[in-house]
């Protein structure tokens, strides 16, 4: 039975080591993964506004949005769950873990495969944007508030926008449940220091230019 299997991940992978009760009745995870199984036999079946209505119910109470067209493997443990949204062709494989406001999104407005496929034993961090119809190989980790729009190869970590693998420091290597990572480099921050000495420059050429023309004397009329 998949909720005594669910319950016995949520046992098994929560640190808080909650009881069978709690894993049964207290985990909006759980009940997500089992209104998205009921809505994604009537999605296969061609009941569609059936399928949304059922998948509605199931964001309603859980505040998790799993469209019923999306791919669910076995053992999916979303921890906390709030605010994430997995999309229509969206592919998830066994023993993955997700946190809070992940979303596995697309990138275009086009039919067709739009949304990641994420492979088994994957680990997703709070707040992660996994974009595109990207793959996320087998065992590979996803840094909280990592914004991930090309391949992850099995087994890798990446942190950060764009997502990229950490440095060296053994401090990055720890526990990327929620993002902390030391990094001795910001991309954000360089590209927005480079933006602004560039506006310094074209600020100092313009003031170079006015002082030229007020200097330079007026032409002769007639």
């Amino acid at each position: 039975m998949e909720l005594l299997e669910l319950a016995r991940t949520v046992r098994a992978r929560d640190p808080a080591r909650p009881t069978w009760a709690e894993a049964i009745l207290a985990y909006p995870g759980v009940h997500a993964v089992l209104w998205h199984r009921l809505a994604h036999a009537l999605w296969r079946l061609g009941l569609r506004a059936t399928a949304r209505f059922v998948s509605h119910i199931g964001r309603f109470l859980t505040g998790i949005e799993i469209h019923p067209g999306a791919r669910i493997g076995r053992r999916l443990f979303i921890d906390h769950g709030m605010g994430t949204v997995i999309g229509e062709t969206a592919e998830v494989g066994d023993d993955v873990l997700i946190y809070h406001g992940v979303t596995l999104g697309g990138l275009s407005g086009q039919p067709g495969k739009r949304h990641p496929t994420v492979e088994d034993g994957v680990a997703i961090g709070a707040g992660a944007q996994v974009l595109g119809p990207i793959t996320v190989g087998a065992g590979a980790r996803i840094g909280a508030n990592a914004v991930v729009t090309r391949d992850v190869p099995r087994g890798a970590t990446v942190v950060g926008i764009p997502a990229r693998p950490p440095g060296r420091d053994p401090c990055d290597e720890g526990s990327i449940g929620y993002g902390l990572t030391k990094q001795e480099v910001d991309p954000v921050g360089e590209q927005i220091a480079a933006l602004r000495a560039e506006v310094a420059e074209l600020r100092a050429e313009l003031a170079a230019l006015r002082r030229e023309r007020a200097e330079k004397p007026a032409a002769p009329v007639g």
